[in-house]
């Protein structure tokens, strides 16, 4: 059996319009059509707080969702909260480790090549059905990354706008992937 996953971005807010390593700030009035899953369709959403405050703006009520800890954004560590400007300027070389090594986490959090295996253990674990997953960009990329079974430099090149749908469809070990479809 497939599995068709929608993954959801959350709605600009503060942190994204800075290119702020955070993600619990309030988003921005969200000007779309509720989000009606069917009763056939399971909801799940990241931990955070922009990703909940989304489901929310989206019309999704917190008892149609189901919190995934492993949806949660790259766990960022002493980065958390500053901007990417900022430590390039103070920790020029710990951003250029961070950004050319998949395996680099010089923040004392998670590298990328651990965010992509947690957000691809959770894929292929998922059972045939349809999955809504309201989840942050960087979640958005590694899940994008890993059904394409790119390398992990292709997560670089892989932009995910605010509200964007990125739709994925198969099962463990194969995956299809088809970008940029509306939310509502």
């Amino acid at each position: 059996m497939t599995v068709h996953l929608s993954l959801i971005a959350p709605a600009m807010n503060r942190a994204l319009r800075e290119a702020r390593f955070d993600d619990d700030g309030p988003v921005e009035p969200v000007s779309h059509d509720p989000l009606c899953p069917t009763a056939r369709v399971r909801v799940v959403c990241s931990p955070s707080g922009r990703c909940r405050a989304t489901a929310g703006a989206l019309g999704v009520d917190t008892a149609a969702y189901e919190v995934e800890p492993a949806l949660a954004g790259c766990a960022m560590g002493r980065w958390r909260g500053r901007t990417l400007d900022e430590l390039a300027a103070e920790e020029p070389e710990s951003v250029a480790a961070w950004l050319g090594d998949p395996d680099a986490a010089p923040h004392g959090g998670e590298s990328l090549r651990e965010l992509r295996a947690r957000v691809a253990a959770w894929m292929d674990a998922l059972e045939s059905g349809t999955v809504w997953a309201i989840a942050e960009p960087d979640v958005i990329r590694a899940a994008a990354a890993h059904a394409l079974g790119a390398p992990e430099t292709a997560f670089w090149r892989l932009d995910v706008r605010p509200l964007a749908r990125v739709e994925l469809s198969g099962r463990s070990g194969r995956w299809n992937v088809r970008l940029g479809g509306p939310v509502g």
